[in-house]
């Protein structure tokens, strides 16, 4: 393994421990069966990425902070586990709301976080 390889599983073990306490944290401030844990972590990390990109920040910090925390940080497959549970659960509104917001503001996240980290080199 490289010295990449170890600044990848050094964030990923932080960003994985940080996922479950936030995750944990918000599911017990909004008990629901909507996921709000998944859904904060989510977008939490798509304007965090979107500002470690937008700052320009040398190439180890995009691999410890991008690749490793914030990789491990974010759960896509938490986010599709959630949908098949919630269609299993025949919660179709449910499914389609958090799929439309998880897309969106995603995207408008990662967006603002690269406006934000652009804003900060300046």
């Amino acid at each position: 393994m490289n010295l990449y390889g170890l600044w990848v599983a050094a964030g990923g073990f932080c960003g994985a421990i940080a996922r479950y306490a936030v995750s944990v944290w918000v599911a017990r401030r909004f008990p629901s069966s909507f996921p709000y844990g998944t859904l904060f972590v989510n977008l939490s990390g798509s304007l965090l990425l979107g500002m470690v990109i937008g700052a320009g920040m040398t190439r180890w910090a995009e691999i410890l902070f991008g690749v490793g925390f914030l990789g491990a940080y974010t759960t896509f497959s938490t986010f599709k586990l959630e949908n098949v549970k919630l269609a299993a659960d025949r919660k179709w509104g449910t499914a389609l709301v958090y799929m439309a917001i998880s897309y969106s503001a995603g995207l408008t996240m990662a967006w603002a976080g690269y406006g934000l980290g652009s804003l900060m080199t300046k």
